[in-house]
């Protein structure tokens, strides 16, 4: 998969390497200069910036010095913590790191074959559900003979600044990556699923029930290889970059390094049991400035735990930028954190396996309302369903579902004066269980759930469906904005998930010798009540809906003679004089029984209001009564392109 990521701006890695070594020069990448145009769009550097090769640095280069850790990374001049948070995630991961830096040991400098080094890099970013590689010369911006930017402790270990100049080439420029976010980072850097929690909205601070799920909830995610950042939401713009009582600074990224139980005190005795803490482990990406209260690296707090636990913790006493936490102070000082989940899809895995389904979209205008696909929001009731429609079935009773809606990177406008995202979000509505084209008007279909609306580049959502066939319709705040996306769905079981693009049935050489369908009708069926009884007391009630040489059969409702069932149909119709019928049956082992039917002649003139019918026996309108009725709801039209 990422051996065939694509090179951007067509710039392929290897066919570079090989014509500077063959001329014995080093590269100098002309789409990416080293000029003030790559550092800046809307100001001038405060004084001269001299762009040197890491040998004109220092003596002995190298990508990694020791290995690669979170503690390699400090900040420089840029206001982009949020990306160093997001490196250092990605340094505590070795196999999500090696996608981003390919072939490293390649890359690394070759002190026994210095001719083989030719001043080119090349790191992997995933963008918008693909993977680019962005080829970079090895020109790094100084200032008095020192990086500006994002660098490592280490004197000779270039990594991280080489790894932001290739992901501000993709943005633009430096300066394109000022005041960004850092589960966009971490998306980019691993295709992770993005989900952002308000600590503050979901008083997590409050509860600590909800505190206890979070916790084990960001445990599960931490172990099995996901990244967690955080952060404290200024109330004021004055305060950004203001520190706490506390020593925490407000608007600035954090990366979460380590979560943990910690055991208290020395076991003595068998039947001791240890005290145990919920803790987390913090780090600030300017590699200094570290909380100062409870648990904080020389507190008093740490003399109840045994050196042998200090040590597996790693505890150290460095002013380094790295702290522990009460998970209750975490919640209680932190608003915001980044939840980025690799979602498991091996099937070979000890561990939930997702099934994933990815596809590509894009809002565009047209004038012509069944071709447009930029309709805006749900409060744009005209234009609403003038949107991309996607359908998906849930198989199962009951599954948890989860959503990722990413808009197109913006960074690369912001030297035109734009760049900023969209307001994005998307509704899912519960539809026919046989619908295969658009909606074009909401009569009966259910709105399950509305994600948040947000101007960010990734939009979230994680909920429990009942089983049937959704639609999920993604839209931009505003109609009318134009930009492309991308759409991830994760169930338990496939889905099949998939575009609606037609918005009728198709009219083929059959239609001449078949018919083609005159009317459109739907049916939502709400209940079925005062059903016969078995001969064991109770039944257990299934639907089924027939039209022409169609069959629309519910899910069993299990020992009630009075059942809600919500179950929807449409039905495309040639011989609009036949009715369709409406069965009740009761599920048996050998043979089901037949309760009862109502036929619905279901013309348009036909009142559109829900109704409750008595069952009959077979035989047509004058067939005699039987116990029960049921509650429906018919719409019908002779426009195909009007429900």
């Amino acid at each position: 998969m990422h051996s065939s990521a694509k090179p951007f701006k067509d710039q392929k890695y290897h066919e570079l390497k090989q014509g500077c070594i063959k001329e014995k020069r080093l590269f100098d990448d002309s789409e990416f200069p080293a000029s003030d145009e790559s550092l800046f769009y809307s100001r001038h550097p405060p004084q001269k910036v001299e762009w040197k090769r890491p040998k004109e640095l220092c003596e002995d280069p190298r990508l990694f010095v020791n290995g690669i850790s979170s503690h390699d990374l400090y900040q420089g001049k840029l206001g982009n913590c949020w990306f160093v948070a997001a490196c250092s995630c990605l340094a505590l991961r070795k196999t999500l790191w090696q996608k981003v830096i390919p072939k490293f040991k390649e890359q690394e400098w070759d002190s026994k074959r210095p001719q083989k080094y030719a001043g080119i890099f090349h790191f992997r970013f995933w963008c918008l559900g693909e993977w680019i590689d962005v080829v970079i010369d090895d020109r790094l911006p100084t200032m008095n003979g020192e990086l500006i930017f994002c660098h490592s402790n280490m004197r000779n270990e270039f990594w991280s600044a080489l790894l932001e100049k290739a992901y501000a080439k993709l943005a633009g420029c430096y300066e394109a990556l000022d005041g960004g976010n850092t589960a966009d980072a971490i998306v980019d850097f691993t295709g992770a699923v993005a989900e952002s929690i308000d600590l503050v909205k979901g008083k997590y601070n409050e509860s600590i029930s909800e505190q206890m799920k979070l916790f084990e909830d960001l445990l599960k995610v931490h172990k099995r290889g996901g990244l967690i950042s955080c952060s404290i939401i200024p109330s004021s713009s004055d305060d950004i970059e203001g520190q706490t009582e506390k020593g925490l600074v407000q608007g600035h990224a954090y990366s979460v390094t380590a979560i943990q139980k910690v055991r208290l005190g020395e076991r003595l005795l068998c039947s001791f049991k240890f005290e145990k803490l919920f803790m987390i482990r913090i780090r600030n990406p300017w590699g200094k400035k570290e909380w100062s209260g409870a648990w904080s690296d020389e507190s008093e707090e740490w003399k109840k735990v045994s050196s042998s636990e200090r040590k597996s913790l790693g505890l150290t006493v460095e002013n380094d930028g790295e702290f522990w936490m009460t998970f209750d102070d975490w919640c209680k000082y932190f608003t915001y954190i980044d939840v980025c989940r690799i979602v498991n899809t091996s099937y070979f895995s000890i561990h939930k396996t997702w099934e994933t389904k990815m596809v590509h979209g894009a809002w565009a205008k047209n004038p012509e309302p069944l071709l447009n696909r930029a309709g805006g929001c749900f409060n744009n009731r005209r234009t609403f369903l003038q949107n991309p429609q996607y359908i998906f079935d849930v198989k199962k009773a009951e599954d948890k579902v989860l959503i990722s809606l990413q808009q197109k990177d913006q960074r690369i406008h912001k030297k035109e004066g734009k760049g900023d995202y969209f307001i994005i979000g998307f509704d899912i509505f519960k539809v026919e269980l046989n619908r295969e084209h658009r909606i074009h008007k909401l009569q009966i279909q259910e709105k399950v759930a509305t994600s948040t609306y947000i101007d960010k580049r990734t939009v979230f959502l994680r909920m429990l469906l009942k089983q049937g066939r959704y639609v999920l319709i993604p839209t931009t705040f505003k109609p009318g904005v134009v930009t492309d996306f991308i759409l991830r769905l994760f169930t338990d079981v496939p889905s099949k998930f998939r575009e609606l693009k037609s918005d009728k049935p198709r009219l083929t050489c059959w239609s001449l010798l078949c018919g083609y369908p005159r009317r459109v009708t739907q049916i939502k069926i709400h209940s079925a009540e005062d059903l016969q009884r078995s001969s064991r007391g109770g039944a257990d009630p299934y639907l089924i809906i027939k039209c022409e040489s169609q069959k629309v059969r519910s899910p069993v409702q299990q020992d009630t003679i009075s059942a809600i069932f919500d179950i929807q149909a449409i039905f495309y119709r040639k011989n609009i004089n036949d009715p369709i019928m409406v069965q009740v049956w009761n599920s048996n082992v050998l043979c089901d029984q037949f309760l009862g039917q109502v036929l619905l002649a279901a013309s348009p003139s036909d009142p559109t209001e829900q109704q409750t019918l008595q069952l009959r026996g077979r035989g047509g309108q004058a067939a005699d009564e039987m116990p029960g009725h049921i509650t429906v709801k018919v719409v019908s039209s002779d426009d195909l392109t009007e429900l």
